[in-house]
């Protein structure tokens, strides 16, 4: 399968290379990918959707610090224009990087005591959105514009939105890698409250390298979608975000987890 992945040399980009074989077209900004060039300029990126069978959309602003200009820019503007040249080049499958962050407001609602287990709380698919940030936001853009898209125009047939969770790079990929990076950065101490809860807010969220580009594949894979959402968690004891969706309509199987049984230990 000819996949065109933007966003190619990020954290989550090199997860997905990393992990699966597919024939490859690495586009980024930064030197280093076959294709450098940026997803908010149209001209410079629509050359290379030309024979694609599939796009696995990974660029853009990656952070809730995001300004309005800035999620504008890289986000909104971004993905739209992947998706014009999607359906101008006829490619049949876009697999977006969205983010946990459209549904921000419920562990914002609920945290500290969501990420210890302490809330019956599972959030799916059918629930309502509820944006954190203006990258939130942007994100959740980018997921109508992709119902627009596979509803609206002939191409492309489907499109995945993975609300995807904590993904690390390798160095910090495992359940306590923020906690870990904390330290790291001389941040906080292994001892202290500051590690205790990222630690368990990671061991909620975390979907590690594999796991992503296991959801990744089997999207690719897929052909019965038209529109989807699922959520990017590993198996994790303390998730709040619902994957047996993704079980259920593309085969994920993700073979990582995490347990939280001794808090503020690593």
């Amino acid at each position: 399968m000819d996949v065109l992945l933007t966003g190619a040399l990020g954290t989550v980009g090199t997860a997905v290379t990393d992990h699966l074989d597919h024939e490859f077209t690495l586009l980024d900004r930064r030197e280093g990918g076959h294709v450098v060039a940026d997803v908010a300029d149209y001209p410079a990126i629509r050359p290379a959707f030309d024979g694609q069978d599939a796009v696995v959309h990974l660029a853009g602003y990656p952070a809730t610090d995001a300004s309005w200009s800035e999620a504008l820019t890289h986000n909104v503007v971004g993905t739209h224009n992947v998706l014009e040249a999607a359906a101008d080049a006829g490619v049949e499958s876009v697999v977006f990087a969205s983010s946990n962050h459209v549904v921000g407001g419920y562990e914002q609602e609920f945290a500290p005591d969501l990420y210890y287990g302490d809330v019956d709380l599972t959030v799916d698919h059918t629930d309502p959105i509820r944006p954190d940030s203006h990258y939130g936001a942007s994100k959740a853009c980018g997921e109508a514009f992709g119902r627009q898209y596979v509803e609206r125009e002939a191409s492309p047939d489907r499109f995945y939105a993975l609300r995807i969770g904590s993904v690390r790079d390798p160095e910090y990929d495992h359940p306590y890698g923020d906690a870990e990076r904390l330290v790291d950065d001389g941040e906080a101490d292994s001892d202290s409250r500051a590690y205790e809860e990222v630690a368990a807010r990671m061991h909620a969220l975390w979907q590690s390298r594999r796991d992503l580009a296991h959801l990744v594949d089997c999207c690719l894979r897929d052909d019965s979608a038209a529109f989807e959402v699922f959520y990017g968690v590993s198996a994790n004891e303390h998730r709040w975000l619902d994957i047996e969706h993704a079980r259920e309509v593309v085969g994920y199987d993700p073979r990582d987890g995490a347990e939280w049984s001794d808090r503020g230990a690593s």
